[in-house]
């Protein structure tokens, strides 16, 4: 059967106090609502539809940044979550299959979570609502409950002290087929205090029509909805449990692991170790028994088998470390590939290169990549030395076993086995140094007088 999602990503938000829309806020690096497509994705959904509000031009660009099928509809008046819903109406018209609704600032629901809605959708429930049992229900819509079936969601304010009492809550996760969700948002009424399409007078509208609602339940923890940015620090807290723990059954060593922080697509493979106080940005893969040293930070980049990094170093995006390469301290890398045994260990950028096998980069080594309008490449071939404190201005290439010499600026390429000198003739004066202060410490005495 057919998949869809539709995510409501059009709130504003205001407790966030924020020009920015709340579903734009970064939870492990990324907007809100990639959290929720991420768990979606996990269905291969045929359709996705989000549906934008508060800052729409935004979030309909960061949408299609991370998937440029997504279909972003606008919901210009806010009537509600079943309004929400209803305009992605058009978008699905004709559209044969299920749809699951969720909310892009609910980042925690699971793959597993939906899958066990889907499945109560195939043993014969028309409408599946996704409840957990709330340690405080506080003011959360109950799950009036008959057995399996679900018989109706009742909003606290409306709820008896009876039904007050009840732990089994509501998410507002939904999933049904969805020309019968289309149909049951037609028949919603907005009589009430709030003059709002509720999503979830659904399951009443589906009683009615003879069709059967039923409820699946999962940790409260996956519902964390997030409207502060206290909720969202706590939720960010959470996110980096989460990494941490997997991490440690993932056979990785974190040293400190209350230092390190994850994105939320970090990986780290197994036997790899992660010293104290280091960060993961977006996009970043480590592969077994690398090393990451302590105050690192890394994104976009890829760490082969036996690669050392760090301490205080820096890669960023394009990054490409293959095995047994060392990349040390106060080192930043940049769209770079570093080879098999290359070493980088001392203070210098290496951005828009390539460092061939074996090579070894000398402390200050600087590739000038930028021109102010255009970048350009360097070529750093196998078993090269690059003596400290060059500077080599792309483009350029220095060939296999070549070497600088220290100091060198390399303005043209070095064929293979040569050595580039680049510097000025060094003239030592005898004595200039002890007349020099003379007369510096004579003129600051004259001006003193004065």
């Amino acid at each position: 059967m057919a998949t869809a999602l539709i995510i409501l990503a059009a709130g504003q938000g205001k407790r966030m106090n924020s020009d920015l829309p709340k579903v734009l806020h970064e939870l492990g690096g990324a907007p809100l609502f990639a959290h929720a497509l991420s768990a979606g994705s996990a269905l291969a959904p045929d359709r996705i539809v989000l549906v934008a509000g508060n800052g729409a031009e935004a979030v309909s660009a960061a949408a299609t940044k991370l998937d440029d099928e997504i279909e972003v509809v606008l919901q210009e008046d806010r009537l509600g979550t079943g309004h929400a819903v209803d305009q992605a109406r058009a978008a699905l018209a004709g559209f044969d299959g299920d749809a699951i609704v969720l909310y892009g600032d609910t980042p925690f629901i699971t793959p597993e979570t939906l899958e066990a809605m889907i499945a109560a959708r195939r043993g014969g429930a028309d409408v599946v609502i996704l409840g957990f049992e709330a340690a405080d229900p506080k003011r959360y819509g109950r799950l009036v409950m008959d057995g399996q079936e679900l018989r109706r969601i009742v909003e606290y304010n409306d709820a008896s002290d009876e039904e007050r009492a009840i732990t089994l809550c509501n998410s507002g996760v939904v999933a049904a087929d969805c020309g019968t969700l289309f149909d049951l948002i037609s028949g919603l009424s907005n009589e009430n205090a709030a003059g709002e399409y509720y999503l979830t007078d659904i399951v009443e509208v589906a009683r009615e029509k003879g069709l059967r609602a039923e409820a699946v339940t999962c940790p409260e923890a996956e519902t964390l909805g997030i409207n502060s940015r206290e909720e969202l620090a706590a939720a960010e807290a959470q996110l980096q449990a989460i990494k941490r723990a997997e991490a440690f059954e993932n056979g990785v060593t974190l040293v400190a692991p209350d230092t390190v922080f994850f994105a939320h697509d970090t990986f780290i493979g197994r036997d790899a170790v992660i010293e104290p106080n280091v960060v993961f940005g977006p996009d970043v893969t480590i592969e077994s028994g690398a090393r990451i040293k302590a105050f690192s930070h890394l994104e976009g980049c890829h760490v082969s088998a036996g690669a050392v990094v760090g301490p205080f170093a820096r890669l960023r995006p394009g990054a490409e470390l293959a095995e047994k390469a060392k990349v040390g301290n106060f080192v930043e890398i940049k769209n770079a590939q570093i080879a098999e045994g290359a070493k980088v260990n001392h203070l210098s950028y290496i951005g828009d290169a390539t460092v061939g096998e074996a090579a070894n980069i000398g402390a200050g080594t600087i590739t000038c990549n930028y021109d102010g309008v255009f970048k350009h490449r360097t070529e750093i071939g196998p078993r090269a030395f690059i003596g400290s404190d060059t500077m080599l201005v792309a483009p350029v290439r220095v060939g296999a076993d070549a070497m600088t010499a220290t100091g060198t600026v390399v303005t043209r390429d070095i064929e293979d086995g040569a050595m580039g000198v680049g510097r000025a003739r060094m003239e030592v004066k005898p004595g200039f140094a002890v007349k020099l202060f003379e007369k510096l410490r004579a003129r600051k005495a004259a001006k003193k007088g004065h």
